[in-house]
């Protein structure tokens, strides 16, 4: 018998430690609460500007001038993966190689760089394909 009021005993103080637990966190969360204010929501966020959308026509410009041929180097950028004409010399940046017109994979190179001449592929660091 003593060991059953014991164990009631034991339950007794554990249930009315964690009601009294619960009682303090309320009452700490109250405080709290009173000590921000009537409201404790976080401000309203600010409106973000957008980016100013460029004009069609300066768009053509900028495009146009990426397109063009740099003036201090020989290459220009291809259009739809073809050299235009006059550089003739498709290069490609990942393995750094150029390509020569008749060579076995110049139909199938599509080129990220077109050269006018060998010499200045060699120059920017591109070595001439093996087949």
């Amino acid at each position: 018998m003593k060991r059953w009021l014991r164990r009631l005993l034991i339950l007794l103080v554990i249930g009315g430690s964690g009601v009294a637990f619960r009682a303090a966190k309320q009452k700490r969360a109250a405080s709290t609460a009173a000590s921000l204010g009537p409201s404790t929501e976080w401000p309203p966020l600010q409106a973000v500007r957008a980016p100013a959308v460029p004009h069609p026509h300066e768009v053509q410009q900028f495009t146009a001038t990426l397109l063009a041929t740099p003036a201090d180097t020989d290459w220009v950028l291809p259009i739809d993966g073809q050299c235009p004409e006059g550089y003739p010399i498709k290069a490609n940046d990942t393995s750094r190689i150029f390509h020569v017109p008749g060579g076995r994979f110049y139909d199938r190179t599509v080129a990220e760089r077109c050269y006018a001449n060998t010499e200045a592929a060699e120059r920017d660091g591109y070595r001439r394909a093996k087949a």
